[in-house]
């Protein structure tokens, strides 16, 4: 659906473009697809460092030390007993704090499907809601993109994310804690 969606505003824009400025029309589309390029191959060579230190932290055991620290946490948040459940649940919950999104998902998956293998629809809908607004302690991702484009100074996004992600993962694991099961009741109810 959504790709349907990107074509559509897609064209129309493009439709816009070609009747108001027919001459401005390829140079747009080129200038957009260099631009394009140009930030993959940013986020390629981010995810390329980031990955080889989480490659070095993982065999260094730092990340397995964090998670470990962190499955006790994970049994009370999830609301489970599963060990591989909250192992995998910690792992994504260390990675995305790394702001490793590309990293945390492999993690997340696994988690999910340990989950729902346990029949906990809670813990997968918490690990949902806990990676949708993943508190973020180093947002990598935004300071490369800012230090590529030429920033003065790429890391002032620092503690309004920290702030903004740990106040909206505080706030929909709050509201989910307290409305989940009446939230899950009246969804089965409706289906």
């Amino acid at each position: 659906m959504m790709n349907v969606i990107f074509t559509a505003v897609f064209l129309a824009s493009a439709a816009v473009l070609c009747i108001s400025s027919p001459d401005n029309f390829i140079p747009a589309l080129l200038d957009g697809a260099q631009k394009s390029a140009a930030a993959c191959l940013t986020l390629f060579g981010v995810y390329a460092v980031w990955m080889g230190l989480s490659r070095v932290a993982a065999e260094a055991g730092i990340n397995g030390a964090i998670a470990r620290k962190l499955r006790p946490f994970c049994f009370k948040l999830f609301r489970t007993r599963d060990e591989k459940g909250a192992q995998y649940a910690a792992m994504n919950i260390t990675c995305n704090l790394l702001g490793l999104g590309g990293a945390a998902t492999p993690f997340g998956i696994k988690a999910a499907g340990q989950f729902e293998a346990e029949g906990n629809k809670f813990a997968a809908n918490m690990l949902f809601i806990v990676n949708a607004t993943s508190v973020q302690l180093i947002p990598s991702t935004v300071i490369s993109l800012r230090a590529a484009e030429g920033s003065a100074s790429p890391a002032d996004v620092f503690l309004p994310a920290l702030i903004t992600t740990a106040v909206c993962t505080g706030l929909a694991v709050t509201i989910y804690m307290l409305c989940g099961r009446s939230c899950q009741s009246s969804s089965l109810r409706s289906l």
